[in-house]
Protein backbone atom coordinates (compact mmCIF):
# COMPACT_ATOMS: atom_id res chain seq x y z
CA UNK A 1 0.00 0.00 0.00
CA UNK A 2 1.23 3.46 -0.94
CA UNK A 3 1.28 6.70 1.46
CA UNK A 4 -1.99 7.73 -0.51
CA UNK A 5 -3.78 4.81 0.90
CA UNK A 6 -5.55 2.03 -0.93
CA UNK A 7 -6.00 1.97 -4.18
CA UNK A 8 -10.19 1.89 -4.51
CA UNK A 9 -10.51 2.16 -8.13
CA UNK A 10 -12.90 -0.64 -10.23
CA UNK A 11 -13.64 -1.35 -13.44
CA UNK A 12 -16.07 -2.15 -14.93
CA UNK A 13 -16.89 -3.42 -18.32
CA UNK A 14 -15.11 0.24 -20.40
CA UNK A 15 -15.69 2.07 -17.15
CA UNK A 16 -13.91 3.24 -14.56
CA UNK A 17 -14.69 3.98 -11.33
CA UNK A 18 -13.13 5.84 -8.78
CA UNK A 19 -14.56 3.42 -6.08
CA UNK A 20 -16.52 0.61 -5.62
CA UNK A 21 -19.94 1.95 -4.34
CA UNK A 22 -22.65 3.03 -6.60
CA UNK A 23 -26.01 4.81 -5.93
CA UNK A 24 -28.77 2.70 -7.15
CA UNK A 25 -31.94 3.59 -9.90
CA UNK A 26 -34.72 4.79 -8.00
CA UNK A 27 -33.47 6.12 -4.94
CA UNK A 28 -31.17 9.02 -5.99
CA UNK A 29 -33.80 10.39 -8.60
CA UNK A 30 -31.92 12.63 -11.12
CA UNK A 31 -29.42 13.34 -8.43
CA UNK A 32 -30.31 17.14 -7.26
CA UNK A 33 -32.16 16.65 -3.72
CA UNK A 34 -29.16 14.39 -2.66
CA UNK A 35 -26.29 16.60 -4.18
CA UNK A 36 -27.84 19.45 -2.14
CA UNK A 37 -26.59 17.40 0.70
CA UNK A 38 -23.30 17.43 -1.21
CA UNK A 39 -23.19 13.59 -1.02
CA UNK A 40 -22.79 12.58 -4.70
CA UNK A 41 -19.43 12.96 -4.93
CA UNK A 42 -18.59 10.71 -2.73
CA UNK A 43 -20.19 7.47 -5.01
CA UNK A 44 -18.26 6.07 -7.81
CA UNK A 45 -21.11 6.61 -10.17
CA UNK A 46 -25.06 7.24 -9.76
CA UNK A 47 -27.53 5.40 -11.96
CA UNK A 48 -30.36 7.34 -12.46
CA UNK A 49 -33.98 6.60 -12.62
CA UNK A 50 -35.39 3.98 -14.95
CA UNK A 51 -35.69 5.90 -17.91
CA UNK A 52 -38.48 5.32 -20.11
CA UNK A 53 -39.39 6.56 -24.14
CA UNK A 54 -42.30 8.68 -23.11
CA UNK A 55 -43.22 10.10 -19.86
CA UNK A 56 -44.59 8.22 -17.10
CA UNK A 57 -46.59 9.07 -14.26
CA UNK A 58 -46.20 5.67 -12.27
CA UNK A 59 -48.71 3.96 -10.36
CA UNK A 60 -51.88 5.65 -8.46
CA UNK A 61 -51.08 6.26 -4.40
CA UNK A 62 -50.49 4.71 -2.37
CA UNK A 63 -47.29 2.99 -3.54
CA UNK A 64 -44.78 2.67 -0.81
CA UNK A 65 -44.85 0.39 2.60
CA UNK A 66 -42.41 0.89 5.08
CA UNK A 67 -41.92 -2.98 6.24
CA UNK A 68 -40.16 -3.69 9.69
CA UNK A 69 -37.11 -4.43 8.25
CA UNK A 70 -37.19 -2.73 4.62
CA UNK A 71 -39.73 -1.25 2.14
CA UNK A 72 -42.57 -1.93 -0.42
CA UNK A 73 -42.54 0.24 -3.38
CA UNK A 74 -44.76 -0.42 -6.91
CA UNK A 75 -43.71 3.14 -7.93
CA UNK A 76 -44.14 2.32 -11.58
CA UNK A 77 -41.41 3.83 -13.24
CA UNK A 78 -42.39 7.15 -12.74
CA UNK A 79 -40.06 9.70 -14.84
CA UNK A 80 -40.28 12.54 -17.54
CA UNK A 81 -38.89 10.64 -20.59
CA UNK A 82 -35.39 10.18 -22.21
CA UNK A 83 -35.62 13.56 -24.02
CA UNK A 84 -36.10 15.46 -21.01
CA UNK A 85 -33.80 13.31 -18.93
CA UNK A 86 -31.48 14.35 -21.85
CA UNK A 87 -33.06 18.11 -21.79
CA UNK A 88 -32.69 18.79 -18.29
CA UNK A 89 -31.85 16.53 -15.71
CA UNK A 90 -28.03 14.88 -17.89
CA UNK A 91 -26.17 18.61 -17.84
CA UNK A 92 -27.23 19.72 -14.33
CA UNK A 93 -25.67 16.41 -12.77
CA UNK A 94 -22.93 16.42 -14.81
CA UNK A 95 -22.32 19.31 -13.19
CA UNK A 96 -21.88 18.02 -10.18
CA UNK A 97 -18.94 15.77 -11.57
CA UNK A 98 -20.38 12.55 -11.02
CA UNK A 99 -20.57 9.65 -13.47
CA UNK A 100 -23.75 9.16 -14.93
CA UNK A 101 -25.55 5.68 -15.52
CA UNK A 102 -29.01 5.68 -16.70
CA UNK A 103 -31.55 2.90 -16.10
CA UNK A 104 -33.00 2.09 -19.42
CA UNK A 105 -36.71 0.86 -19.30
CA UNK A 106 -39.24 -0.32 -21.64
CA UNK A 107 -42.21 -1.97 -22.78
CA UNK A 108 -41.19 -3.63 -25.81
CA UNK A 109 -38.01 -3.77 -27.72
CA UNK A 110 -38.44 -0.78 -29.96
CA UNK A 111 -38.75 1.40 -27.06
CA UNK A 112 -35.40 -0.37 -25.03
CA UNK A 113 -33.77 0.53 -28.59
CA UNK A 114 -35.13 4.20 -28.64
CA UNK A 115 -34.03 5.32 -25.55
CA UNK A 116 -30.34 3.58 -26.19
CA UNK A 117 -29.94 5.46 -29.51
CA UNK A 118 -31.27 8.98 -27.86
CA UNK A 119 -28.53 8.49 -24.96
CA UNK A 120 -26.08 6.84 -26.88
CA UNK A 121 -25.24 10.43 -28.32
CA UNK A 122 -25.32 12.04 -24.92
CA UNK A 123 -21.39 12.06 -23.80
CA UNK A 124 -22.40 12.66 -20.21
CA UNK A 125 -23.78 9.65 -19.84
CA UNK A 126 -20.77 7.02 -19.05
CA UNK A 127 -22.84 3.21 -19.25
CA UNK A 128 -26.31 2.26 -19.26
CA UNK A 129 -28.03 -0.14 -16.96
CA UNK A 130 -30.56 -2.19 -18.75
CA UNK A 131 -33.48 -2.66 -16.67
CA UNK A 132 -35.18 -6.03 -17.54
CA UNK A 133 -35.69 -6.23 -13.67
CA UNK A 134 -38.88 -4.19 -12.40
CA UNK A 135 -41.76 -5.61 -10.79
CA UNK A 136 -44.17 -2.56 -11.06
CA UNK A 137 -45.30 -2.17 -14.73
CA UNK A 138 -47.70 -4.71 -16.30
CA UNK A 139 -45.37 -4.82 -19.59
CA UNK A 140 -41.76 -5.38 -20.12
CA UNK A 141 -39.78 -5.38 -17.15
CA UNK A 142 -39.84 -8.91 -16.27
CA UNK A 143 -41.09 -9.96 -19.27
CA UNK A 144 -37.49 -9.73 -20.53
CA UNK A 145 -36.05 -10.77 -17.07
CA UNK A 146 -37.38 -14.32 -16.56
CA UNK A 147 -36.18 -15.70 -19.86
CA UNK A 148 -33.19 -16.41 -21.19
CA UNK A 149 -33.63 -16.37 -24.80
CA UNK A 150 -35.78 -13.09 -24.63
CA UNK A 151 -33.11 -11.37 -22.45
CA UNK A 152 -30.48 -12.44 -24.81
CA UNK A 153 -32.24 -11.20 -27.72
CA UNK A 154 -32.95 -8.17 -25.78
CA UNK A 155 -29.25 -7.44 -24.73
CA UNK A 156 -28.23 -8.32 -28.77
CA UNK A 157 -30.10 -5.34 -30.52
CA UNK A 158 -29.53 -3.22 -27.90
CA UNK A 159 -25.72 -4.22 -28.09
CA UNK A 160 -26.27 -3.19 -31.98
CA UNK A 161 -26.87 0.46 -31.03
CA UNK A 162 -24.84 1.56 -28.18
CA UNK A 163 -21.16 1.66 -27.71
CA UNK A 164 -21.61 2.62 -24.15
CA UNK A 165 -20.78 0.24 -21.26
CA UNK A 166 -24.12 -2.69 -20.80
CA UNK A 167 -25.05 -3.93 -17.23
CA UNK A 168 -28.18 -5.53 -17.36
CA UNK A 169 -30.43 -5.54 -14.12
CA UNK A 170 -30.98 -8.90 -13.11
CA UNK A 171 -34.68 -9.89 -11.56
CA UNK A 172 -34.79 -12.17 -8.43
CA UNK A 173 -37.96 -13.26 -9.41
CA UNK A 174 -37.61 -16.11 -11.24
CA UNK A 175 -35.72 -19.26 -11.13
CA UNK A 176 -33.41 -19.09 -14.48
CA UNK A 177 -31.42 -16.20 -13.35
CA UNK A 178 -28.35 -17.72 -13.56
CA UNK A 179 -29.41 -18.48 -16.86
CA UNK A 180 -30.20 -15.44 -17.64
CA UNK A 181 -26.71 -13.72 -16.34
CA UNK A 182 -25.37 -16.21 -18.71
CA UNK A 183 -27.52 -15.63 -21.47
CA UNK A 184 -26.70 -11.75 -21.06
CA UNK A 185 -23.41 -12.20 -21.06
CA UNK A 186 -23.27 -14.28 -24.36
CA UNK A 187 -25.48 -11.22 -25.84
CA UNK A 188 -22.69 -8.47 -25.15
CA UNK A 189 -23.71 -7.52 -21.83
CA UNK A 190 -20.14 -5.69 -20.04
CA UNK A 191 -21.98 -6.51 -16.64
CA UNK A 192 -24.49 -7.57 -14.32
CA UNK A 193 -26.24 -5.86 -11.55
CA UNK A 194 -28.75 -8.05 -9.26
CA UNK A 195 -30.62 -7.99 -7.17
CA UNK A 196 -33.79 -5.52 -8.16
CA UNK A 197 -36.18 -6.26 -5.83
CA UNK A 198 -38.41 -9.02 -4.69
CA UNK A 199 -41.73 -9.54 -5.15
CA UNK A 200 -43.97 -8.53 -2.22
CA UNK A 201 -47.30 -7.36 -0.51
CA UNK A 202 -48.74 -5.57 2.47
CA UNK A 203 -52.20 -5.98 3.56
CA UNK A 204 -54.30 -3.05 6.27
CA UNK A 205 -56.54 -5.27 8.15
CA UNK A 206 -58.52 -2.28 9.12
CA UNK A 207 -59.45 -1.79 5.47
CA UNK A 208 -59.12 -5.34 5.07
CA UNK A 209 -57.99 -5.18 1.34
CA UNK A 210 -53.81 -4.50 -0.14
CA UNK A 211 -51.97 -1.35 1.06
CA UNK A 212 -50.93 -0.54 -2.29
CA UNK A 213 -52.92 0.17 -5.42
CA UNK A 214 -50.85 -2.33 -7.50
CA UNK A 215 -52.22 -4.93 -4.87
CA UNK A 216 -47.79 -6.05 -5.46
CA UNK A 217 -44.53 -4.08 -4.75
CA UNK A 218 -41.08 -4.56 -5.04
CA UNK A 219 -39.22 -5.43 -1.43
CA UNK A 220 -35.75 -3.74 -0.68
CA UNK A 221 -33.43 -3.09 1.95
CA UNK A 222 -32.02 -5.21 5.00
CA UNK A 223 -34.46 -7.87 4.95
CA UNK A 224 -33.60 -8.87 1.40
CA UNK A 225 -29.79 -8.96 2.14
CA UNK A 226 -29.26 -12.74 2.42
CA UNK A 227 -30.97 -13.87 -0.48
CA UNK A 228 -29.54 -10.96 -2.95
CA UNK A 229 -26.05 -12.39 -1.31
CA UNK A 230 -26.92 -15.73 -1.91
CA UNK A 231 -27.86 -15.17 -5.27
CA UNK A 232 -24.78 -12.61 -6.45
CA UNK A 233 -22.52 -15.83 -4.95
CA UNK A 234 -24.45 -18.12 -8.00
CA UNK A 235 -23.89 -15.83 -10.55
CA UNK A 236 -20.51 -15.11 -9.49
CA UNK A 237 -19.75 -18.26 -9.66
CA UNK A 238 -21.52 -18.41 -13.45
CA UNK A 239 -20.67 -15.68 -15.85
CA UNK A 240 -16.88 -14.43 -16.67
CA UNK A 241 -18.23 -10.12 -16.44
CA UNK A 242 -18.11 -7.94 -14.04
CA UNK A 243 -21.04 -8.43 -11.09
CA UNK A 244 -22.14 -5.43 -8.86
CA UNK A 245 -24.23 -6.39 -6.37
CA UNK A 246 -27.06 -4.99 -4.14
CA UNK A 247 -30.50 -6.04 -2.16
CA UNK A 248 -29.74 -4.40 1.64
CA UNK A 249 -26.27 -3.23 1.58
CA UNK A 250 -26.28 -0.14 4.85
CA UNK A 251 -22.66 -0.72 5.83
CA UNK A 252 -19.21 -1.33 4.60
CA UNK A 253 -19.83 -4.98 6.50
CA UNK A 254 -22.54 -5.30 3.99
CA UNK A 255 -20.65 -4.05 1.11
CA UNK A 256 -17.63 -5.84 2.02
CA UNK A 257 -19.92 -9.35 2.04
CA UNK A 258 -20.90 -8.75 -1.52
CA UNK A 259 -17.73 -8.11 -3.16
CA UNK A 260 -15.82 -11.32 -1.20
CA UNK A 261 -18.88 -13.34 -2.72
CA UNK A 262 -17.43 -12.01 -6.31
CA UNK A 263 -18.98 -8.83 -6.39
CA UNK A 264 -16.64 -5.72 -8.57
CA UNK A 265 -18.63 -3.27 -6.96
CA UNK A 266 -21.95 -2.55 -5.03
CA UNK A 267 -25.06 -0.72 -5.74
CA UNK A 268 -26.90 1.08 -2.50
CA UNK A 269 -30.65 1.88 -1.91
CA UNK A 270 -32.97 1.76 0.30
CA UNK A 271 -30.59 2.61 2.88
CA UNK A 272 -30.15 6.61 1.82
CA UNK A 273 -33.46 7.24 2.45
CA UNK A 274 -33.22 6.31 6.17
CA UNK A 275 -29.33 7.83 6.15
CA UNK A 276 -28.88 9.81 2.81
CA UNK A 277 -24.89 10.00 4.08
CA UNK A 278 -24.34 6.30 3.96
CA UNK A 279 -22.70 6.02 0.17
CA UNK A 280 -19.66 8.37 2.28
CA UNK A 281 -20.04 5.90 5.46
CA UNK A 282 -19.82 2.86 3.11
CA UNK A 283 -16.53 4.47 0.79
CA UNK A 284 -14.65 5.26 3.94
CA UNK A 285 -15.74 2.24 6.12
CA UNK A 286 -14.45 0.17 3.12
CA UNK A 287 -11.23 2.10 2.84
CA UNK A 288 -10.52 1.66 6.54
CA UNK A 289 -10.72 -1.71 6.55
CA UNK A 290 -8.85 -2.02 3.83
CA UNK A 291 -6.06 -0.25 5.57
CA UNK A 292 -6.76 -2.34 8.44
CA UNK A 293 -5.79 -5.34 6.67
CA UNK A 294 -2.97 -4.18 4.83
CA UNK A 295 -4.51 -4.67 1.47
CA UNK A 296 -3.54 -2.14 -1.16
CA UNK A 297 -6.57 -2.57 -3.76
CA UNK A 298 -10.25 -2.59 -3.33
CA UNK A 299 -10.23 -5.37 -6.42
CA UNK A 300 -8.17 -7.95 -4.43
CA UNK A 301 -11.41 -7.94 -2.07
CA UNK A 302 -13.31 -9.49 -4.82
CA UNK A 303 -14.04 -13.23 -4.69
CA UNK A 304 -11.97 -13.39 -1.16
CA UNK A 305 -14.67 -15.45 0.30
CA UNK A 306 -14.49 -18.06 -2.93
CA UNK A 307 -10.85 -19.18 -2.09
CA UNK A 308 -10.72 -22.31 0.13
CA UNK A 309 -7.97 -22.46 2.10
CA UNK A 310 -6.65 -26.22 2.10
CA UNK A 311 -3.56 -25.85 3.98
Amino acid sequence: MNDAGPDMSVRIGDLELANPVIAASGIVGYGMEYESLGTLRHFGAVVVKGTTLMPRAGNPPPRLVETPAGLLNSVGLENPGVDAVIREDIPRLQATGATIIVNVAGATVDEYLRVTERLDAVEGVKALEINISCPNVKAGGMMFGTNPDASASLVESIRGVTGKTLIVKLSPNTSELVAVARAVEQAGAGAVSLINTILGMAIDISARRPILSNVFGGLSGPAVKPVALRMVWEVCGAVHIPVIGLGGICTASDALEFMMAGAAAVEVGTALFRNPRAGEEIVNGIRNWLREHDIGTVRDVTGMARVVNRS
